[in-house]
């Protein structure tokens, strides 16, 4: 969805009036809640400038490479979910602004590393809208204002229909896989979004140690991850170390060795990983989860265990360099009355053959070489009815579907 210069002002003027009158003139939003939406906000350019550098950069053969089968669908979606992002952005410096504070304009982001590849950008585009939706929810518990904590609600509902859709078009994810999303602490986002940021980006709160995954290939229940972090080095013993895995909905993480941090069965959709010094599970929320035995991380990890049917609508099991088979295609050709009448006549004899159980020899076009029905997937025709057999040609080149006899 496009939206016009005209609406963008609208919508962050319904916005900033929405606020209560004490955060004009002289009066400012706390302190938090300014935090808050000068954060949500470079997350919001983070993401506005990813699909923008995606659309720009791949074109609908890449997306039909990547095993799309329209690349319009694909293109469609990604377009609105960039337009949403960019007037997010909007509204959220036109309210700082009527705060009297000036939006953090000043980072720059590089996407190259995630824009290699049609398959490679997809895959990041759920990494980045879950960051997202952990951003905003990790948000809400630092906000005092109640009309604030509603404006930006509003905007991470959206977010949660971003995810979805990715899910969807990843075409080996669940659309919704689990009933709860995993909140987010500042420092916990910046993890997860630093590496695109190109230089400094002061945003006033420090990041935790950034974690990678360095798996190639599927990652699924019995996997074995693998990590990069500038926070272990060779020199480190990491028998002591311990991987966190966290699920939606789970009151706490997975304590496993780091040495040997196994994807576990029953697991399915997003998973946050930290690396902490101890066994003791991190809690599943902003407050009260424990920060003195952090190491590295998050990193986030998509575990597709329940492909849905939905999502293989728009794109295949797997394709492009997430291996796996492209999605099939149809052709339509275009044949003479001669061919057609001759394909109808061919199949008229092995039908009734079939019915009597003897041979039936095909019939000849006027090129005296047509294609024959196979007889075993044929249905037997009905004197005086319309011709019901259907079934692929021998050679494979033609796919009869139905007829019916039309008077000469």
């Amino acid at each position: 969805m496009q939206f016009t210069s005209s609406f963008v002002a609208l919508v962050a003027a319904a916005l900033v009036s929405a606020a209560p009158t004490r955060f004009y003139g002289k009066r400012a939003a706390g302190a938090s809640d300014i935090l808050v939406f000068k954060f949500a906000d470079v997350l919001e350019q983070l993401e506005s400038s990813f699909y923008s550098q995606a659309l720009s950069k791949f074109q609908g053969s890449d997306f039909q490479s990547a095993g799309f089968t329209s690349s319009q669908i694909a293109i469609e979606q990604f377009k609105s979910i960039q337009a949403d992002e960019a007037t997010h952005s909007t509204v959220l410096q036109a309210a700082l602004k009527s705060f009297g504070e000036s939006p953090i304009t000043s980072c720059k982001f590089n996407f190259d590393s995630a824009l290699t590849d049609v398959t490679t950008m997809a895959a990041t585009a759920r990494v980045v809208e879950a960051v997202g939706v952990g951003a905003y929810l990790g948000g809400a518990t630092l906000m005092t204002d109640p009309v604030l904590l509603d404006s930006a609600a509003s905007i991470l509902t959206v977010e949660a229909r971003h995810q979805t859709i990715l899910n969807l078009l990843s075409g080996s994810g669940t659309a919704i896989p689990a009933a709860f999303d995993i909140a987010l602490t500042p420092s916990e986002v910046l993890a997860l979004a630093g590496p695109f940021f190109d230089g400094a980006c002061d945003l006033g709160i420090p990041a935790n140690p950034g974690l990678a995954l360095t798996n190639t290939g599927t990652v699924a229940p019995g996997t074995q991850l693998s990590f990069s972090t500038p926070a272990i080095t060779s020199a480190n013993d990491t028998s002591t170390l311990f991987c966190q895995m966290m699920l939606g909905g789970q009151p706490f993480s997975i304590p496993l060795p780091f040495d040997n941090c196994v994807v576990p069965d029953g697991i399915n959709g997003p998973v946050g990983i930290w690396i902490t010094s101890d066994g003791q599970p991190l809690t599943n929320n902003v407050r009260d989860r424990a920060t003195t035995q952090l190491v590295a991380g998050p990193a986030m990890a998509f575990i597709d265990t329940q492909p849905q049917m939905l999502g293989q609508l728009a794109r295949g099991t797997g394709s492009g360099s997430a291996g796996g088979a492209v999605a099939s295609s149809t052709s339509t050709a275009t044949i003479s009355p001669a061919e057609a009448s001759g394909i109808i006549a061919s199949a008229s004899a092995t039908a009734t053959a079939t019915a009597s159980g003897s041979a039936a020899a095909p019939a000849a076009t006027s090129s005296g070489s047509s294609p024959q029905v196979d007889a075993s997937v044929s249905t037997p025709a009905i004197p005086g009815s319309p011709n019901t057999a259907t079934g692929p040609s021998p050679d494979g080149s033609m796919n009869v579907i139905g007829w019916s006899n039309v008077s000469a």
